[in-house]
């Protein structure tokens, strides 16, 4: 029976596809990728053409079914790109004093932070920043003693229209969805040290349409954003020197660099275009810094002001733009962060005989994120061997057949599809209707308990005593 996880990451330049299994110790092994063209279906991280991307997604689970020899039954997937950004939210409960807070508390607080409603925007996660207890913060309050208790998260919105689109593309495609992440926290978790987001760093991913911001300390998310700019508006830029785009990504990766020490340009040198045409090496170099420079300046303005001094673990950058030369200088420069570092691989054991794999460039972290996430088996019925499907066998899945309660993946990164939120407002649904129905049989019990009150020997007495009492009473005003 086959075994295997597969997870596909949709990128503003190139959709991946990746097959592997975790081994017992606990390291993973890339049994195939497959990448396609998206930029005709998918920009700055989000689809906008609904039949190219189903085709594309088809195109991939074919390619990596074939290298499989195997069905996929559902993948992991994940979602990014622009508009993605993060909003802080409270919400308080007062209670009777000295009560002693329970996890129901917490899940109500938490259910109600979910239930914000933005306009055209949904929540795909809320990370729980703290709790306050009266006048003190706690990150875990059960238990503890309160008559005040207050909740502060971090709700990451995303468009509306993005999150049915890439809904109605794995539905069109006739992909099932095991688990949807959201691709920068997938990626964090893959390429941050726990050092580095206790002490305090910023993840920054240099996309090709899109720079993603994540800032973190004591171990928690504190800001997330998405920067409309990304490695691709250099080559434009490049190409507004009279070029093909073709040209300006060659001459970009040839001799781009982020920072260049102004000793070190040489006024009269040139780059060549093709064999009639060339470009004054200042202009170039001068055209490259000043868009890194507002790429730079732009994450920068995304980290919250209290953040900056308590930033030990530094700046981290991957992606494909991280591998542009002296891209930490010039970090360093504009930023004033002495401390910078490159992840061009993830923090798991990977084994993979794949050049795309073994390259270590940082193109591959977010999808290998993806799939370390996994854990639940992807594979599907296996190829029949022969003509006639005589060896054709089933393989069990253990996909869940009811999404998980939010209380559960609240905080971890895990986006709910729109089947999973139909269930989860039914549910929802179901259990209002179940509160409502118990009130009503309790009124009605303690309505018949009444009556029988009102009914009983002893109370029909005692309304016969006050009665006949009642109506001497009343005889001897009317003698006098």
């Amino acid at each position: 029976m086959a075994e295997f996880i597969v997870a596909i990451e949709l990128g503003s330049s190139k959709m991946t596809g990746i097959a592997g299994k975790k081994n017992l110790d606990g390291s993973i092994s890339v049994l195939a990728v497959v990448k396609e063209d998206s930029s005709s279906c998918v920009r700055k991280g989000v689809v906008y053409n609904i039949d190219k991307t189903v085709q594309t997604l088809t195109n991939i689970v074919k390619k990596l079914e074939t290298t499989l020899k195997a069905k996929i039954a559902h993948v992991y997937v994940g979602v990014g790109g622009q508009s993605i950004r993060s909003v802080r939210n409270t919400h308080v409960k007062e209670l009777p004093n000295d009560t002693i807070v329970t996890q129901d508390m917490v899940n109500e607080l938490m259910d109600a932070n979910r239930s914000m409603q933005y306009t055209d925007q949904e929540i795909l996660d809320a990370a729980t920043q703290e709790y306050k207890l009266d006048n003190q913060y706690q990150l875990d309050p059960v238990g503890i003693q309160c008559s005040h208790l207050e909740g502060n998260f971090l709700n990451i919105l995303w468009r509306r229209t993005f999150y049915r689109n890439i809904n109605k593309c794995f539905d069109n495609a006739g992909i099932a969805i095991a688990e949807m992440y959201l691709s920068p926290l997938a990626l964090a978790d893959a390429v941050l040290t726990d050092s580095e987001r206790r002490s305090g760093a910023v993840l920054v991913d240099l996309g090709s349409d899109t720079t993603t911001v994540c800032v973190y300390y004591k171990n928690i998310l504190r800001h997330l954003a998405v920067i409309p700019l990304g490695s691709n508006n250099v080559t434009k830029d490049i190409a507004s020197l009279q070029m093909e785009e073709e040209q300006a990504e060659k001459l970009k990766l040839k001799h781009g660099n982020a920072y260049t020490e102004t000793a070190d340009i040489d006024a009269d040198a040139t780059y060549t275009i093709d064999p009639e045409r060339s470009i004054p090496a200042r202009v170039f170099i001068e055209l490259v810094e000043a868009r890194m420079q507002e790429i730079i300046e732009n994450v920068w303005c995304q980290v919250p002001n209290e953040y900056y001094d308590k930033l030990i673990g530094g700046i981290i950058l991957t992606g494909g733009g991280s591998n542009m030369c002296n891209i930490e200088r010039a970090f360093r420069n504009h930023t004033h962060v002495e401390k910078i570092r490159i992840a061009k691989f993830v923090t798991h054991t990977i084994n993979s005989h794949l050049p795309a794999i073994n390259v270590k460039d940082g193109t591959m972290c977010t999808v290998l994120g993806l799939l370390a996430k996994g854990d639940m088996n992807c594979a599907g019925d296996e190829f029949s061997k022969d003509l006639f499907g005589a060896d054709e066998r089933p393989a069990q899945t253990d996909t869940p057949k009811e999404p998980r309660p939010l209380s559960e993946i609240t905080g971890k990164g895990i986006v709910q599809t729109e089947a999973e939120k139909a269930a989860e407002e039914e549910r929802k649904q179901k259990e209002a209707e179940e509160r409502e129905r118990q009130r009503k049989i309790e009124e009605e019990e303690e309505a018949n308990r009444k009556a029988q009150r009102e009914n009983s020997f002893v109370n029909k007495t005692i309304k016969g005593m006050k009665n006949f009492f009642k109506k001497m009473v009343d005889e001897e005003d009317d003698d006098k």
